[in-house]
């Protein structure tokens, strides 16, 4: 499990004000809006590599099995 950090944030408002509509547009929270945006520009500039990517499949639950 990855551990979480504790860091005070100084932010200009009307920035701090968009993040904040964004993260509501994406159903995140704000703290968890800005690390995505960190996250992502830090994977786009090189500087750190994606190593997995975790999707989740939904089946119904009395679907049966696809044969293949």
């Amino acid at each position: 499990m990855t551990k979480k950090k504790a860091f005070p944030l100084r932010i200009n408002e009307q920035v701090l004000a968009a993040m904040q509509r964004w993260a509501d547009d994406d159903l995140r929270s704000l703290n968890a809006q800005i690390e995505y945006v960190l996250r992502d520009a830090l994977v786009k500039s090189g500087r750190v590599k994606l190593v997995q990517k975790v999707v989740t499949e939904i089946e119904e639950k009395n679907a049966k099995p696809e044969e293949s």
